[in-house]
């Protein structure tokens, strides 16, 4: 039996190249059941002229599909559904009418919060996108990562594409960071004292389930990175709050009884402010003398091209108490989720069996493509583009800023990629947010960065990294005379 090519037909929204459309439609049709086994296909030549495409693309199609066993040629008679291909279910799917589950009373531990802001997902259709920690297309060097991820999938790779690393890492990447990345921030680690995980948010969470419980005690700086908040609000420590200066963590004002210290001396998240090197030697010393550890999270420490970077906590450590997390997704792209630990090896043995009880590992074939982009020097060259465009783009947007009289309340005196912004008293930044998304513009409220229940509410996040500098003039612009529209009416 023949089917008919009518029943072939493309989704006018479909994705993917119309050879991969054609491959999709006959397989979605054998795994739903509209096509059997034995069946006979249409000719290559009338569903190409049914469809409207060349005859060259079903006939790729249709390779493809042999390949997969979906289909068989049968010599002049034309292609059939494989007797091999595979079968569609044979009991109906169904899914539960009414759930009888009170699922307030079957939760046993809650890990839901107030959402933070988050950014609308199509954020690129914006003109005026300030949107923080977001690849950029015109600065990232895909076709070099395409190649090493084709190099990576090559037979010479076949084991770190396909094998299971159990709680080990790829000896690749990890060489390469202990022997260029490392030593640029002035650390020195061997690879018992590195672990890679997925992104540095993954890292902060293995390092509070390892060092803290509920008798134990945290400090965060105020304001911080709102997922680090909730991890350690759910790791049930008795945790404190300092406030953060120009100069970011204030050693004096951390209290006593503290067991671990969390802090980006690098660039503080949200302000930027760089710990300058005094207090990063008065931290380790407090440190020393009250005995706590120290989570130094070095986010953004690439960024640095207004001048150069200071060295690492962990580099000025005489005593190991700086566990390192460092992150290659802000610099490649955030979807990789890629970051790791640097820290002593009894430390991180610990953290290793902890994320092998949960994930084991990142996957191989990520770490070997990373490791080839690193080690060919695409790495080093897409940084040095990216901070020549941050710089260009800094520039622009300090102008912006007071031209239109806007104030800045933290700006990263080594560079960064955001500014963090004050609003007038009046204004509520989630409304202006709101308002400004209407005209294009997109801004990040600061409210979430706050530990305290009643927040400020006239604090935002403007980020330069995925905006072109010629869009950046007339977006804080627009961004001024937004706000300058919900100043509150004056009364006779």
């Amino acid at each position: 039996m023949a089917l008919p090519v009518e029943t072939f037909f493309l989704q006018p929204n479909a994705e993917g190249t119309l050879q991969t459309q054609i491959r999709q439609l006959v397989s979605e049709g054998v795994l739903n059941g509209r096509f059997r086994p034995g069946e006979k296909l249409p000719s290559s030549r009338k569903l190409a002229e049914h469809l409207g495409v060349s005859r060259i693309t079903v006939t790729l199609a249709f390779t493809e599909l042999l390949s997969d066993d979906y289909i068989v040629a049968r010599g002049r008679s034309g292609y059939y559904i494989s007797e091999n291909a595979p079968e569609p279910p044979s009991f109906p799917v169904n899914a539960p009418e009414n759930s009888t589950v009170d699922w307030n009373r079957a939760i046993g531990q809650r890990f839901t919060t107030d959402e933070p802001y988050n950014k609308p997902s199509d954020w690129a259709n914006y003109r005026y996108p300030f949107v923080y920690g977001q690849a950029d297309p015109q600065l990232f060097d895909s076709a070099n990562w395409r190649l090493c991820a084709l190099e990576a999938l090559g037979r010479k790779d076949f084991d770190a594409l396909t094998a299971d690393y159990y709680d080990c890492d790829d000896p690749k990447l990890l060489d390469f960071i202990a022997r260029q990345t490392l030593p640029r921030r002035g650390i020195l680690a061997k690879p018992d004292e590195i672990l890679l995980t997925l992104g540095a948010q993954n890292a902060l969470w293995l390092t509070a389930q390892v060092l803290l419980n509920q008798r134990r005690a945290a400090a965060i700086e105020d304001p911080c990175y709102p997922a680090l908040r909730g991890i350690l609000e759910q790791s049930r420590c008795h945790l404190h709050k300092i406030p953060v200066d120009a100069d970011g963590l204030p050693p004096e004002k951390l209290p006593e009884g503290i067991d671990v210290v969390f802090t980006t001396p690098s660039h503080q998240c949200p302000t930027s402010a760089t710990m300058p090197m005094s207090r990063r030697r008065a931290l380790l010393e407090k440190a020393a003398e009250d005995d706590f550890l120290i989570v130094e999270d070095d986010y953004e420490f690439e960024m640095s091209f207004i001048k150069p970077p200071s060295p690492a906590l962990k580099s000025l450590d005489k005593d190991g108490r700086v566990i390192y997390v460092g992150s290659f997704s802000k610099s490649l792209f955030p979807g990789l989720r890629l970051g790791y630990l640097v820290g002593p090896a009894p430390f991180i043995r610990e953290a290793r069996a902890l994320r092998a009880s949960v994930l084991r590992h990142p996957p191989g074939h990520i770490q070997r493509t990373v490791t080839y982009f690193l080690s060919r020097g695409h790495y080093d060259a897409l940084v040095g583009r990216m901070s020549r465009a941050f710089h260009d783009r800094r520039t622009t947007i300090d102008r912006a800023i007071i031209d239109n009289g806007l104030t800045i309340a933290g700006r990263g005196s080594f560079g960064g990629s955001s500014l963090w912004m004050r609003a007038p008293d009046h204004i509520d930044t989630r409304d202006l947010a709101a308002r400004l998304v209407e005209k294009s513009v997109l801004i990040e409220p600061g409210h979430s960065f706050f530990g305290a229940d009643n927040p400020p509410t006239n604090f935002y996040r403007l980020a330069y990294s995925s905006i072109p500098s010629p869009q950046i003039t007339e977006g804080i612009a627009t961004l001024a005379r937004t706000m300058k529209d919900m100043a509150p009416q004056k009364t006779n």
